[in-house]
């Protein structure tokens, strides 16, 4: 997910959706413990995509307090 993509995530969807990527995130790392993946790159990948959103989520909380 870009960027630009998460951005236009209502509060809520991020949320939601930083919950759905870390559930998988586990699980992507519980099945290469088993059995490799088939690209490891992935678990990398869903690490730096759930750091992405919760940088966003992050940003969105300080301007809120900010604005208040």
């Amino acid at each position: 997910m870009k960027k630009e993509a998460i951005n236009e995530l209502s509060t809520a969807d991020l949320m939601e959706r930083i919950e759905a990527t870390r559930e998988q995130y586990i699980k992507m790392k519980m099945q290469h413990a088993v059995s490799p993946l088939d690209n490891p790159n992935k678990i990398g990948a869903t690490r730096k995509q759930i750091a992405r959103m919760l940088t966003e989520l992050t940003k969105r909380q300080n301007a809120e307090k900010n604005v208040k």
